[in-house]
């Protein structure tokens, strides 16, 4: 006897992650037969009040597409600026922004960790329920956090939606004490960030074996942040303008976000990703911590997500201690601009995986056409491929409770910033 019955979390499942959505699920013989994860939140038009802003408005104003990751949005901007126009930044201007980077990756991933993956792990409804027991890791994970803000202040002049940024390179240059400071902060910071990989892998993390396609950039020499062609791990290598060429977004009638597919298939972007695709990039300490972990990269267990986060986070201080090593204030902190016309592209490593940008400027400079392909929106193919498996391989039959508690944990682990991205979920179980 055939037996059908429909499952709808209809509890607000995301508390923890920005936007609201749902997953709609529709279960025969013990298998989903039909899987929907909808975002129902009004889009924000970003891409279209963007339009007719001069090119020196950018940076400030992609910043606001996301409070926890404006550095990528900027860094994506300003590299399709300078594409287009010819501006050639300087060293001073790339080893800035790396750091200015690392900022970002260290303050989102401390914050991921500790307060947004670590209580589904260890079994705890928030970061509040396991403060009493584990004050010590909550208190890392803000120390942390605190010293990723720091280095964006640094750069940024603040380290919420930033204004220090433009084409070219910087508006100022902080004094050579204030980073001498900072650095050694970093480097006091060091024993607490090779201490987290070990702990993130001694989570008690659930076994998951998936085939899927890792997508970053990829940087000659370094682990890639903001510079970089985009590969894939079935082979493909190309220049980030040839983006549109090989990635294609779609509609689904469920959902108000887009969903990306390369070649037909959904995709994985994200620290797990670049992981997968770059670990001979990493710092040889950041490889030893790992090493002793005895878990091994690539990965095709989604969870090891977060010991991806663990370690690039011990890669980004080291970055920023190296980079800021002789720090001099330079005498220009930005190189000069002139506007053309024509198509530029853009695309950096933000904490949550690829952001790409494509910008249509006129003679004047200004904005004609803009879109912005976040990283959320190109996991979304890829999160409902991973809730069709891993709810299943919970067991269907199990009480809604249990189905929300790992749902939830499922999607939380790609870190989605759905409000900033696309928008996103909630989780409804209705039984006929």
């Amino acid at each position: 006897m055939t037996t059908t019955r429909e499952v709808r979390l209809c509890v607000p499942i995301l508390a923890r992650v920005e936007g609201e959505g749902a997953l709609d699920l529709v279960v025969q013989d013990g298998r989903i037969e039909t899987l929907r994860l909808r975002i129902f939140e009004p889009p924000r038009m970003f891409e279209k009040f963007l339009e007719g802003r001069e090119y020196s408005e950018l940076p400030d104003l992609v910043a606001r597409i996301c409070g926890i990751c404006p550095v990528a949005y900027q860094m994506s901007a300003v590299q399709a600026i300078e594409g287009l126009f010819g501006i050639d930044p300087g060293p001073w201007v790339r080893a800035m922004r790396r750091v200015f980077y690392c900022g970002e990756w260290i303050q989102s991933h401390a914050l991921h960790i500790h307060w947004l993956a670590a209580p589904d792990f260890l079994g705890y409804e928030s970061a509040v329920g396991m403060a009493q027991a584990h004050a010590g890791v909550l208190q890392r994970g803000l120390a942390l956090q605190g010293l990723g803000n720091a280095i964006i202040k640094l750069l940024g002049a603040r380290s919420v939606h930033p204004v220090g940024a433009r084409a070219g390179g910087f508006y100022a240059a902080p004094p050579a004490e204030e980073v001498a400071a900072l650095r050694a902060r970093l480097v006091a910071a060091l024993p607490d960030a090779e201490a987290l990989i070990a702990w993130a892998a001694s989570l008690p993390l659930p076994a998951s074996d998936q085939d899927f396609i890792s997508v970053s950039l990829r940087h000659p020499l370094d682990y890639p942040m903001n510079e970089g062609r985009i590969v894939a791990s079935h082979g493909l290598d190309i220049p980030v303008s040839e983006y549109e060429t090989h990635f294609a977004e779609r509609q689904v009638a469920y959902s108000t976000a887009l969903f990306a597919d390369l070649h037909g298939r959904p995709y994985l972007v994200g620290p797990l990703a670049r992981m997968n695709l770059n670990a001979d990039r990493l710092h040889p300490p950041v490889r030893a911590a790992l090493a002793r972990t005895g878990i091994v990269f690539p990965s095709r267990n989604m969870f090891h997500s977060v010991v991806a986060r663990a370690a690039e986070i011990h890669q980004a201080l080291l970055e920023a201690i190296g980079l800021l090593a002789g720090y001099r204030r330079p005498a220009e902190t930005a190189a000069a601009a002139v506007p053309r016309s024509g198509t530029g592209f853009g695309a950096t490593e933000a904490p949550r995986g690829l952001l790409w940008h494509r910008y249509e400027f006129d003679d004047e400079g200004c904005v004609r056409r803009a879109r912005i392909v976040p990283p959320t929106s190109q996991n979304q193919g890829r999160m409902e491929e991973d809730l069709r498996g891993a709810l299943e391989a919970l067991g269907l039959d199990k009480e809604e409770e249990a189905l929300r508690r790992r749902a939830e944990m499922v999607i939380r682990n790609y870190d989605p910033c759905i409000s900033c991205a696309t928008h996103f979920l909630r989780v409804r179980v209705a039984r006929p």
